[in-house]
């Protein structure tokens, strides 16, 4: 019994020990007509690092070696070791019955190189160089993606090796497909990829068009945003490298880089503008100045002595952080248009933690073209949210303004009944104004012959005054000099006619002096330099400062600065005003000065706010009091 029960034991042993050798064996991928494309992962794709670039392929493809690769512990692995050597190998197993061609593409567009290793039916390998760091021209099928023809003329299972080192973080994502599948995929992804640049370059065409109609810089940056979204996009997929610059593969390296640094910077400047940070968020505003400076320090520094750094994409998380945050706060704070961006860039925020969290290696998410193309996906979703939210400011901004309008038109029908009401007073005051006229005339007609009386006796008394004034010019001379004195004080201190008022301010020269004398009473000083030289001005009185040039008018800075009223008018209007008190009204102020009533009551109002403003003054003044009113 012991001899059955050991068989027994030994064959549950190995039993059990047949999945653990499974698990250790790779997968081999059979070629079938009816499945038209394969993406291998996990096992079916191994790994060998060759940090040093020492081994041959005659040692990788040696019995040696075989132990050393590993089965991939992700769905799709990576190059995290930016510029180290990995080798990659897949098992295909031929079917002779297939009819349908078959290739091998890698999806990744930014790997730098691969030297594929290519099993051929004698036993010998061919070597294929693939990456982008070889010329577009160079590749064997002229797509954006590397593809490697296979042979399939029997039923063995061949292995393919791959030799694999880029300067970037790449996606080792290695598919089997037919020929046909191939063709119609690629001309799929080609047409969306015509629609997502399309859309670009219509968002784009269009903000260049509302920029140039009304110059807001909003819309300039986000045409820059857009195009730089686009360029990144293009440098990354491989379209660039394409139809752009196909001979250049030294800048498809970098291109990303510059249009990424573009995308932050512009990205950052559009949240700018286009939710008034500046004003409503000082310090956010200040912050999205320092990440745009210190983001452009970054990418010179990296351009110039370590361009390695330009893979670290995730940096760009802190320019998005912070014009997301930004989004956020503005709309917290009651600023409707934000609440479009801040869907908008929910979206981009959750299509780039997408990519990251595949980057760092969290396979489940990388689950096919969507979660690849997800950030593109993303980059749409947010153009049409941000222009949702440009819609939106405008639409704002539209509503004030016809507030304002509509504001403007009431005061406008305010201003036509206030004006319907003054005319109605100016008529009524005109017929009372007539009915005086008129009933002076008939006093003046009355008096008239007594004045004809008055001037004879006017003739007799005129050959007593010529008489008189040879006495007075003897006596002239001693009162030339008080004369002007008692008639100034006469003027200041009572209540005279214009006519004697112009005898001491008679035409423009003597006001323009008088009114020099009073502005620089405590001498010169110029409004701009403060020099204390000058030289007269081309304009009467005014002066010119010796320093600057700066020429100020004698009217300049006074309560006379562009009014249109005759100076020695002006003057005696102010007399007027000051010395009633501000009780004098403005029908007899034109009546004294034959000057419209209306400029009389605009410039009296004026001369009556500045009264009410110095009252204090006004009471500790002497003689000379309605002077005090005259300098601003």
């Amino acid at each position: 019994m012991l001899p059955f029960f050991k068989k027994i034991f030994l064959l549950s042993f190995a039993i059990a020990l047949f999945p653990l050798s499974g698990l250790k064996a790779q997968k081999t991928v059979e070629i079938q007509d009816d499945v038209p494309q394969h993406i291998f992962t996990f096992k079916e794709i191994e790994i060998l690092e060759d940090a040093q670039n020492k081994f041959t392929f005659d040692e990788i493809k040696s019995e040696k070696f075989d132990q050393k690769f590993k089965a991939s512990l992700t769905s799709t692995p990576q190059t995290k070791k930016l510029n180290t050597t990995y080798w990659f190998r897949i098992k295909i197993k031929q079917n002779k019955s297939a009819e349908k061609p078959f290739i091998l593409e890698f999806f990744d567009q930014t790997i730098d190189r691969i030297t594929a290793y290519i099993p051929q039916n004698d036993k010998s390998y061919k070597v294929e160089s693939l990456g982008d760091a070889h010329a577009f021209n160079e590749r064997l099928i002229h797509h954006k993606n590397f593809e490697i023809p296979i042979q399939n003329e029997g039923n063995d299972t061949q292995i393919y090796y791959f030799k694999i080192s880029s300067s970037q973080i790449s996606d080792i994502i290695i598919v089997l497909r037919t020929a046909e599948w191939f063709i119609s995929y690629a001309l799929d992804e080609y047409f969306y990829f015509g629609i997502f640049y399309g859309m670009i370059l219509v968002f784009s065409f269009y903000n260049l068009i509302m920029y140039i109609a009304i110059r807001q810089k909003q819309y300039l940056y986000y045409v820059l945003y857009n195009l730089s979204v686009g360029f990144f996009e293009m440098s990354t997929d491989g379209i660039a490298y394409q139809y752009l610059w196909p001979n250049a593969p030294a800048w498809n390296q970098v291109a990303y880089a510059f249009a990424l640094c573009a995308t932050s910077i512009f990205a950052l400047l559009f949240t700018r503008e286009l939710l008034f940070v500046r004003a409503k968020a000082l310090k956010l505003n200040q912050l999205i100045m320092g990440v745009i400076v210190i983001r452009l320090i970054f990418f010179v520094y990296c351009y110039l002595f370590d361009q390695t750094l330009f893979s670290y994409k995730f940096i760009e998380a802190i320019p998005l952080s912070v014009a997301f945050f930004t989004g956020i706060y503005i709309y917290k704070n009651g600023y409707q248009p934000a609440r479009f961006f801040v869907l908008g860039y929910s979206f981009l925020f959750a299509g780039f933690t997408l990519k990251f969290l595949i980057m760092l290696g969290v396979s489940w998410l990388n689950f096919g073209v969507v979660s690849y193309y997800s950030l593109s996906f993303c980059f749409i979703l947010e153009m049409i949210f941000l222009s949702f939210a440009i819609g939106d400011k405008v639409r704002l901004l539209k509503l004030k303004k016809d507030k304002a309008q509509q504001k403007i038109i009431r005061q406008m029908a305010i201003n036509a009944k206030l004006k319907d009401t003054v005319n109605q007073e100016l008529e009524s005051k005109v017929e009372e104004r007539t009915r005086e006229v008129y009933h002076k005339s008939l006093i003046i007609e009355s008096k008239n012959q007594a004045l004809e009386e008055a001037n004879a006796l006017l003739q007799k008394q005129a050959e007593e005054i010529s008489r008189m004034n040879v006495l007075l010019e003897q006596d002239n001379e001693e009162l030339q000099t008080s004369v002007e004195k008692v008639t100034r004080d006469r003027v200041m201190n009572t209540e005279v006619d214009f006519e004697e008022f112009s005898k001491i301010y008679p035409d423009k020269e003597t006001c323009y002096e008088f009114l020099a004398e009073l502005k620089w009473s405590k001498g010169y000083h110029c409004r701009k330099c403060s020099n204390d030289h000058y030289f007269a001005g081309h304009i009467l009185h005014s002066r010119r400062c010796s320093k600057c040039g700066y020429e100020e008018s004698v009217t300049t800075y006074t309560i006379f600065h562009n009014t249109r009223i005759p100076i020695n008018k002006a003057f005696y209007m102010i007399f007027l005003i000051y010395s009633s008190k501000g009780k004098i009204s403005s029908h007899k102020l034109s009546e004294l000065l034959s000057i419209r009533q209306s400029t009389c009551w605009t410039f009296g109002t004026r001369i009556k706010k500045v009264m009410d403003d110095r009252k204090k003054m006004l009471k500790k003044s002497g003689k000379n009091g309605w002077s005090q009113l005259v300098i601003e």
